[in-house]
């Protein structure tokens, strides 16, 4: 019966290495190449030429080479000038039309810069390397102010705190929002390839709704059916105030309520109980109160079939007054990365 000859291929380095030793020994010792080689199961000219090595350079020669990794396409200062672009630019400061890194963009922005060709496979496992991982950004407008932000954060958020500190005021952060009907997330089961249908009434109608968190977990609201006017907005600052033994220090956006004269004579009229601050302009990811009507809009109202303006208004009331009640939830708001500086 003929043997079948190995494949090398599927051994080991190590393997190898101790075939050829003891191959090469066998036949050192007397036995014949051929017998040798055979018995082992490898063809006749492999035996010569492990021969051969073993009369150049000895058992050293025998032995297992290591193996070497590939070359990294990028090191060192390549890898930091990329990081830095991916983290702090936008893709269209380099010519592409859309705004957010893929890894086809990032494949081509190193055979630019680098004169490197690499598939947007490597490309996707070099950026888990540096740390990154594709995620939803957070939409902000091009015309607010960094450096604005920037000064917020670092320095007039602290001024507000250490302010509120010495008056042994609450500060909270305020904001309005209007609820509609149409508006769903989330998924829901269907047949392969058919995309689902919501039906829903074809009536167009909102409910607008005026918040205020604090990062201790409090939250006030008020409803209201029509616009938010300099009326509507002092009546919920005044139940705000309302059984607070503390003065409040209220932040919010420049939406043209808040700046109103009328606003601006109710406020001074108040001697101190309440202060009005307002966020850097075009910034509204710096205010913790969005995210209460982020969790309205996902949790409860997103994911309801609503058929008129009562059941929208019920729904709305239902959530506010439960969430009034889970003050973990609300201080969580304060822990979003864009929020975090406003945490206690």
């Amino acid at each position: 019966m003929r043997m079948k000859k190995r494949d090398g291929r599927s051994l080991s380095h190590a393997t190898l290495e101790e075939i050829r030793i003891r191959a090469v020994q066998r036949v050192e010792a007397g036995e014949s190449p051929e017998v040798v080689v055979k018995a082992l199961g490898f063809s006749r000219p492999r035996i010569y030429e492990w021969l051969a090595l073993y009369r150049e350079g000895g058992l050293e020669a025998l032995r297992a080479k290591p193996v070497p990794g590939a070359k990294p396409k990028l090191e060192g200062k390549a890898l930091d000038w990329l990081y830095r672009t991916i983290t702090l630019s936008n893709p269209q400061q380099f010519k592409f039309e859309f705004a957010l890194w893929t890894r086809a963009m990032v494949r081509e922005l190193i055979r630019r810069q680098f004169k490197v060709a690499m598939s947007e496979v490597s490309v996707g496992r070099l950026l888990r390397k540096l740390g990154l991982s594709p995620q939803r950004p957070l939409m902000r407008a091009y015309q607010r102010d960094p450096a604005l932000v920037t000064d917020w954060i670092t320095h007039e958020f602290p001024r507000i705190r250490a302010q509120a500190k010495a008056a042994g005021a609450d500060i909270f952060f305020g904001d309005e929002a209007a609820v509609r009907p149409d508006y769903h997330t989330g998924t829901t089961w269907a047949p392969v390839g058919v995309t689902p249908v919501v039906k829903m009434t074809g009536a167009r109608f909102k409910l607008n709704l005026i918040s205020a968190i604090s990062p201790k977990g409090q939250l006030r609201f008020m409803c209201t059916e029509g616009n938010v006017t300099a009326d509507v907005f002092i009546e919920f600052l005044k139940r705000l105030m309302q059984g607070s033994p503390r003065p409040i220090f209220l932040i919010v956006d420049g939406h043209p309520v808040h700046r109103s004269a009328k606003v601006r004579k109710f406020v001074e009229g108040l001697d101190g109980k309440l202060q009005l601050f307002r966020l850097p302009a075009y910034s509204p990811d710096l205010n913790p109160d969005e995210h209460v009507w982020a969790h309205l809009k996902s949790h409860k109202l997103g994911r309801s079939i609503i058929n008129g303006p009562e059941q929208m208004k019920k729904l709305a009331l239902r959530f506010m007054r439960s969430l009034q009640k889970t003050p973990d939830i609300v201080r969580a708001f304060f822990r979003h990365p864009s929020t975090r500086y406003a945490a206690e």
